[in-house]
């Protein structure tokens, strides 16, 4: 009977992933466009192309335990989202809207993360071994996106990252 509410628990989990993940489908475009940084477009296209096989290796997780995903909406993506969009809709030197497109990513990210971490605990404790790869796989991916976005954030070697083009713009 404990297996079967923590096995419930983790289809719960795996769920509210994949509906956050559907809606970043639909937002990282919106990202994208509004970013005015080469380097920040680039990043939210290339996470849009990751996010969609993402929704798909979730997909594969869903078939291969023979379930369908619980119809709820991820409350918390939705709220991450509607940030986003505020942070777009606002009026600001373009280079400061960069710099709280990241901010904005990087929450949806650190959730994602949070996320994936306990799907994957969850499953090596449920012995789905092969799914626990699965959201491992993605793990890392959303691990890489927040480091890239810190990269950009902060510059390299030869560049100043956004955030400092910020701050001299003030």
């Amino acid at each position: 009977m404990v297996q079967n509410a923590f096995y419930k628990l983790f289809l719960k989990e795996i769920s509210d992933l994949y509906s956050a993940e559907k809606q970043l489908v639909e937002a990282l475009p919106k990202m994208a466009q509004a970013a005015t940084t080469p380097e920040l477009k680039e990043a939210f296209e290339h996470h849009l192309s990751e996010t969609e096989n993402q929704v798909a290796r979730l997909e594969n997780i869903f078939s291969m335990l023979n379930e369908n995903p619980l119809k709820e909406k991820c409350e918390a993506m939705e709220g991450l989202i509607m940030e986003a969009n505020k942070v777009i809709q606002n009026e600001t030197p373009s280079v400061v809207k960069d710099a709280a497109l990241i901010g904005a990513a990087q929450r949806v990210e650190h959730y994602e993360i949070a996320g994936y971490g306990v799907a994957k605990t969850f499953a090596i404790q449920l012995e789905l071994y092969e799914i626990a790869e699965l959201l491992k796989e993605t793990l890392a991916e959303e691990g890489n996106a927040d480091k890239h976005l810190t990269m950009i954030a902060e510059g390299g070697f030869f560049t100043a990252g956004i955030n400092k083009r910020a701050k001299d713009i003030s």
